[in-house]
């Protein structure tokens, strides 16, 4: 199935486990103001760990401007108030790794606790089963244990833990750990046997 026709089923509402309400859809070009805003409501040591410098108003802005979603699929978490979530599916459209999607996550710190990130990725992964990759993986700083709970549960399992690996944005080494999952449709299983 192309892109195209996975991405047809959005926007959508969707409830969470206390009941509350918001809509998921794909980011769009004029979403840079509310992208730039959520971001920057994430606590600052955790900000530390994200790989861009979504501080500065024009990185998220270049994003929203240069949409590729066929490369980099973020699927908001959207209420009238703004951005509350996303996970985004990153692919590689070429090469050894085409098969791949690499999928991350951040909810707001208000919205936290709701099922919103298990949500989110339920959803990028449906869309990556969709669109006929076999793999996804996820990245993670051996401090982000909530992430990888998170993960876990939805049977990601850790494929690689490297020591002191990779530095934040201040520099300070962490843990590297690689997780992933095998993507494996309905029909797929119904022919192993």
């Amino acid at each position: 199935m192309s892109l195209e026709i996975a991405l047809q089923q959005f926007p959508r509402d969707i409830t969470l486990k206390d009941g509350s309400r918001c809509g998921f859809r794909p980011l769009r070009s004029d979403d840079d103001d509310w992208f730039h805003q959520f971001f920057l409501a994430v606590p600052d040591q955790e900000r530390m760990f994200i790989k861009h410098r979504v501080s500065e108003p024009e990185v998220v802005s270049e994003w929203c401007r240069n949409l590729d979603l066929g490369r980099n699929l973020p699927l908001l978490a959207v209420t009238e108030q703004g951005i509350i979530g996303t996970a985004t599916l990153h692919q590689q459209l070429g090469g050894w790794k085409r098969h791949i999607g690499r999928v991350s996550v951040l909810v707001h710190p208000d919205h936290r606790g709701r099922g919103l990130a298990r949500r989110l990725v339920t959803e990028i992964l449906e869309i990556a089963r969709e669109i006929g990759l076999e793999k996804a993986e996820a990245e993670f700083i051996g401090e982000q244990q909530a992430g990888m709970k998170t993960f876990a549960l939805l049977g990601f399992t850790e494929l690689a833990r490297l020591e002191n690996y990779v530095k934040d944005m201040q520099a300070i080494p962490h843990d590297y750990i690689l997780m992933g999952l095998e993507l494996k449709t309905d029909e797929e299983y119904a022919g192993m046997g």
